[in-house]
């Protein structure tokens, strides 16, 4: 069995590794590492969870172990496609590399510029970064990538869904064409393959698993139900009850706002919950992430920001509210659990009209997913919806019903964001089946005595009618309306993306 003594890696990474408590390299790490020492150029394609930040991180430590960096000239640079990631490689660096004296610098969205150029004037042997971030350093003429020896280029099927690959081809321009260029991704769709193509040559390729294959330790379930909003959070609480082994669970869904219903309905009902999306500021994600990682919150609603690469090793459930419109989001999402050979569960809610969606799934997975209590065929009829004065929603979703009362208002604690609209008072929703409103009485005639001219006034007026709930109307209002999170990105902005860019316009 190999060891990482047999991977050729110096004593003091050897040291930092068996403190951290490994012997045994994962089948990702053991085929990266020895070509990566080589100075060769690798492909690696492995499925989320296998290790893969570590089959750089540790012959990077090794090959730095000679020279130093000098002021604004960074020695090696790591790419990430998110603040996350990029934050969890420069953990990675910190525990890895503790036996040696390398300057670290992590360049990212949401940090002060002038603390940042502290870091890069004193020499920076590692640079971890996200495409923006780093152009607008390079464009204040604060960088100079004319000394980087080793590129890495990860997670690059996120960087291609995000729109991040013009600006890593712009980047790849900045650095010396003999660089040494290592290339991770979890899937690899033809895209990919054509990218890798151009940035790498006569690569080292290490695949150790199945294209776009999920973990064998993940038990996967469709579980059936009707597509209003509050049917599936009832659906979502009866679930998260029935689960005896749940220790933490992440919960995605495919829009910010819908991040935001559902962190509020959770908390309304009992439940310990946080919410994690790309609008809230980067101080209040890093805390977020940081409370569900060390237990204090059981349950992170969150948007695909954390779906890609985080690396919460002990997650025992993830569900997916909302089924992902992109099958390959599916994977990344349900690789949060079942890490480094632990069991976990995945549990996808899905409404007739996400058939396509989960068929989309399990094409790409080349595996059929197992139903929970029965396919859509097996559902029971909808519950009643009758007419009411408001639709299920309350006045978020249109003025039909009029204003909410004061005792109807949600009091639940509510996400920390940077997003107006996230936190607005209007923006409420509602977990029970809508009741009958009933009409307003007709108003007396006031006496005429009193105010001769008012007499009969609203005597003859009939009593204003409701109108109907129309949720299918609201629903298809609504796909227009998605808010996907951590879209494409439009060149020149980098991670810091004005809110009002991501609204859709009006047709």
């Amino acid at each position: 069995m190999t060891t990482f003594s047999d991977l050729g890696l110096s004593q003091k990474v050897l040291s930092a590794v068996t403190d951290a408590g490994y012997t045994i390299p994962t089948p990702i790490q053991a085929g990266a590492i020895p070509p990566a020492l080589q100075r060769r150029d690798i492909l690696g394609i492995a499925q989320t969870g296998t290790g893969k930040t570590a089959s750089f991180v540790l012959p990077m430590l090794t090959l730095l172990e000679k020279g130093r960096a000098r002021a604004r000239m960074p020695r090696t640079l790591i790419l990430e496609p998110t603040r996350e990631l990029a934050a969890q490689v420069a953990e990675n660096f910190e525990k890895y590399g503790k036996n040696h004296k390398l300057n670290i610098a992590l360049l990212i969205g949401g940090v002060s510029f002038d603390e940042q150029d502290r870091k890069l004037e004193r020499g920076a042997d590692v640079l971890i970064c996200t495409p923006g971030r780093l152009l607008d350093h390079c464009e204040r003429g604060k960088l100079l990538m004319t000394g980087v020896e080793i590129l890495v280029i990860d997670e690059a099927d996120r960087m291609l869904d995000m729109g991040f690959i013009p600006d890593i081809e712009r980047i790849a321009k900045l650095i010396p064409f003999t660089r040494q260029t290592l290339f991770f991704s979890a899937t690899m769709p033809p895209e990919i393959q054509k990218l890798a193509d151009r940035f790498l040559q006569n690569p080292e390729r290490v695949e150790v698993s199945v294209r776009s294959s999920t973990a064998t330790t993940v038990t996967q379930r469709f579980v059936a139900t009707h597509s209003k909003d509050y049917e599936k959070r009832a659906v979502l609480r009866d679930l998260i009850q029935k689960q005896e082994e749940l220790k933490n669970a992440i919960i995605f869904c495919n829009r910010k706002l819908d991040v935001a219903d559902l962190f509020r309905s959770l908390s309304r009902h009992g439940f310990s919950v946080g919410a994690l999306h790309g609008d809230m500021d980067q101080s209040s994600r890093t805390k977020m992430l940081a409370s569900f990682k060390d237990g204090n919150i059981k349950l992170l609603v969150a948007s695909d920001v954390a779906a890609r690469g985080l690396d919460i090793p002990d997650v025992s459930h993830v569900f997916n509210f909302d089924v992902p419109i992109h099958a390959e989001d599916y994977v990344h999402r349900i690789g949060r659990t079942g890490r480094a050979g632990r069991s976990g569960a995945a549990f996808t809610l899905v409404s007739k009209r996400d058939t396509k969606f989960a068929d989309a799934i399990e094409k790409l997975i080349d595996k059929k997913v197992e139903w929970l209590n029965g396919d859509l065929s097996a559902l029971p009829a909808p519950m009643e919806s009758h007419d009411s004065g408001r639709s299920e929603r309350g006045g978020r979703d249109g003025k039909r019903g009029g204003r909410r009362n004061d005792r109807d208002r949600d009091h639940a604690p509510r996400p920390v964001s940077s997003h107006k609209s996230d936190i607005k008072s209007d923006d409420i929703s509602t977990d029970q089946e809508p009741v009958t409103a009933k009409a307003e009485p007709v108003r007396p005639e006031r006496k005429a005595d009193t105010k001769p001219q008012n007499a009969g006034r609203h005597s003859n007026r009939p009593a204003p009618q409701p109108h109907p709930a129309n949720d299918d109307n609201r629903d298809r209002r609504n796909r227009y309306r998605r808010d996907h999170d951590d879209g494409p990105t439009p060149v020149g902005f980098g991670d810091d993306i004005p809110a009002f860019m991501l609204i859709a316009g009006k047709a």
